[in-house]
């Protein structure tokens, strides 16, 4: 019974224990609930600085098992500068005065051949003579024609002259005077009628006389005496040709896509690899229609005298057709590709540390092995231009 009372005693003490107790969490159990919301916000904050933290150490602890060393690369450091872009494209040297020549009159033998492979000639000298036999008698014939008017005009002149008197005396009759002075003016006509021929046939006769009209060297010689000079050759080669090398250019044919941005002036750099020389320029002539076969335009720039350039020698032609200021370029081979486009690796300094970032961009021309880029960089940035190939975002670098 005693056990019985003590424990009884117990129990209603704890009740009212309880019951107070109850009472008590139950006021504060609202603020309860909004600290353990906030703690566990907190925690999760925590919990990921935590985590970003331990993987930076990962990455910095060297000595860890399986830490992942920085990779090893070059860089370089992104300048505005100026950017042109060139056509290439390979042309042909020409000279601005070669003649074929070609006889002046019909086609004829040769008589004899004045001239060597070879050979410097001038202006109006004379290279070859052709048969002129017939000519030249016709020329007599003529000339003898005009001797024999002159004989009849003066026998007119004076039988007019004899009729004038007579008729100014009161003899005769009028009709023989006018007569007479119809026969001196018909004779004077017939006799410049004659005059003229003789002109003709001696023209005729200097066609026969095949001269250089320009100064040069005779390049081609492909006649011999007894041949027939037409100018050509059955195998449409010149029989006869003449080249002044002092006058030189370079001509090329340009696809016509290019045909808006070449104009007449634009700078021209002209590589002759046979000696090993490159002439400055500028386009002195842009064709205005395309080549129905070739779908190209022709192009010509001038090229200063020299004695090592040839016609027909193969030169290489850089033609500028555009050029910018304050532009960022870069070496086309760090250059990269995936399923969002075209981008580039820089290098970027975060927490203390290097690392790699991808970097999209928008490319512009390109010349040679440098890359114009529209936008994605700027001035200042830090690219990685060697070891770039198989790094990946945030990847922690190293520089050589």
């Amino acid at each position: 019974m005693k056990q019985y009372l003590v424990l009884s005693s117990l129990a209603i003490m704890l009740l009212s224990s309880c019951g107070s107790n109850s009472k008590e969490n139950g006021l504060a159990l609202g603020e309860k609930k909004a600290a353990l919301e906030k703690l566990k916000s907190q925690k999760a904050t925590l919990d990921e600085q935590i985590k970003k933290m331990e993987g930076e150490i990962d990455l910095l602890d060297s000595t860890k098992a399986g830490a992942q060393k920085p990779k090893l690369v070059s860089v370089q450091t992104l300048q505005l500068a100026s950017f042109d872009h060139f056509i290439e494209l390979q042309g042909r040297i020409d000279a601005e005065n070669i003649s074929l020549i070609t006889p002046r009159g019909a086609p004829g033998q040769v008589k004899k051949i004045f001239v060597q492979k070879g050979s410097y000639v001038k202006k109006g000298q004379l290279l070859m003579k052709l048969e002129d036999a017939i000519i030249r008698q016709n020329v007599a014939a003529a000339l003898q024609g005009i001797e024999s008017i002159k004989t009849q005009l003066s026998f007119a002149k004076n039988i007019y002259q004899r009729q004038k008197n007579l008729w100014d005396q009161n003899i005769g009759s009028e009709v023989q005077v006018i007569t007479a002075k119809n026969n001196v003016a018909a004779l004077e006509n017939q006799l410049k009628a004659t005059e003229e021929n003789v002109k003709i046939i001696q023209e005729q006769l200097n066609t026969t006389n095949i001269v250089s009209d320009v100064d040069g060297i005779a390049n081609e010689v492909n006649i011999r005496v007894g041949e027939i000079f037409t100018g050509m050759s059955a195998l449409g080669v010149a029989q006869i040709k003449i080249v002044n090398n002092s006058q030189l250019k370079v001509i090329g044919n340009i696809p016509e896509n290019y045909l808006p941005n070449v104009v007449k002036g634009a700078q021209v750099e002209t590589f002759v690899q046979d000696i090993n020389k490159t002439f400055v320029g500028k386009l002195t002539f842009v064709g205005a229609s395309i080549d129905p076969l070739s779908r190209g335009f022709i192009v010509e720039s001038k090229l200063p005298s020299d004695p090592l350039i040839k016609p027909n020698q193969i030169a290489l032609m850089k033609i500028k057709d555009y050029s910018a200021t304050s532009v960022i370029s870069i070496p086309i081979g760090t250059l990269q590709n995936d399923e969002n486009g075209k981008f580039v690796m820089v290098a970027t300094t975060e927490s203390g540390k290097m690392v790699a970032r991808k970097r999209p961009i928008i490319i512009g021309f390109i010349n040679g092995e440098t890359l114009e880029v529209k936008s994605g960089l700027k001035e200042g940035d830090v690219l990685i231009n060697t070891g770039f190939q198989s790094l990946y975002e945030g990847q922690s670098i190293t520089v050589k």
